[in-house]
């Protein structure tokens, strides 16, 4: 496996959901791969309940589970947290249901939760995996059937969403030629700079996983959706400071998804 997409994720907020629960909605530091396959999956028109569901119209039965991801953390963003009420001002009988079926009481019918956001932050993500699936991949997020958002559905990603739809070896782009979205640019005399990735498998034999994430998708289905735990490595590579795509990114960006594109004689 070594041909894949390349992504950019990046915007406003973002919020990448781990261990959340109703009152507290948390944030990954990175996408999870839960969302990533979610995301794909809206693209494409899926249910929930399909989401994970093999591919029978595509060569060899691929499915979301064959894909693998590498992430590059260009920006990590800054944490936000934001609080919202549910439930409070309506009569009694028509707001939050309890347990056993009824209705809170009026004093207790509002309830305060917490919503977690990455602000400002650029992920820049390889997806490797069966080359059918990846091709359905990048046909559906250039026409997505349900419009991507980068966690919650009032994340809206900033464009170019796709950098590339076929490269050789995607982990190599983010390495040697993918331009870096940096929070801050880098020193005149400096060459190389620091970046954070996280890895899927381990770069070395017998290397221990960073941390367990439960972000490993089961099951989609709301009434009985589950997790399991996946391990994740991170390393930090000095990527090339001439990467740095300066303060407005699109500009870099643009300039280096045009560069193979042959132009049409006049």
């Amino acid at each position: 496996m070594s041909r894949g997409l390349v992504l950019r994720l990046a915007g406003l907020l973002q919020s990448w959901g781990e261990n959340a629960a109703f009152p507290h909605r948390d944030t990954a530091a990175f996408p999870t791969r839960s969302a990533l396959i979610g995301m794909f999956a809206a693209a494409q028109g899926r249910t929930r309940e399909q989401a994970l569901d093999p591919y029978t119209n595509l060569p060899g039965t691929p499915s979301h589970h064959d894909l693998v991801f590498t992430l590059r953390i260009d920006r990590p963003g800054t944490q936000h947290r934001d609080f919202q009420t549910v439930g409070g001002g309506r009569p009694h009988g028509t707001g939050l249901r309890t347990a056993a079926g009824g209705y809170r009481s009026q004093d207790k019918s509002t309830l305060v939760t917490h919503r977690d956001y990455l602000a400002g932050a650029v992920f820049t993500v390889a997806v490797q995996g069966p080359a059918p699936l990846l091709q359905h991949i990048a046909d559906t997020l250039a026409e997505p059937h349900f419009a991507p958002y980068l966690g919650r559905r009032n994340c809206l990603p900033d464009e170019p969403l796709i950098i590339h739809t076929d490269i050789p070896d995607p982990v190599a782009a983010l390495r040697t030629a993918v331009p870096l979205s940096l929070p801050h640019p880098p020193d005149p005399d400096t060459t190389h700079i620091p970046v954070t990735f996280i890895h899927e498998h381990p770069q070395d034999p017998g290397d221990t996983p960073h941390r367990e994430s439960p972000s490993q998708p089961s099951n989609f289905d709301p009434r009985n959706r589950t997790h399991l735990l996946r391990p994740l490595w991170q390393t930090t590579e000095d990527l090339r400071s001439a990467l740095y795509a300066g303060p407005r990114p699109i500009n870099a960006l643009t300039e280096y998804i045009l560069k193979d594109i042959p132009c049409p004689r006049p």
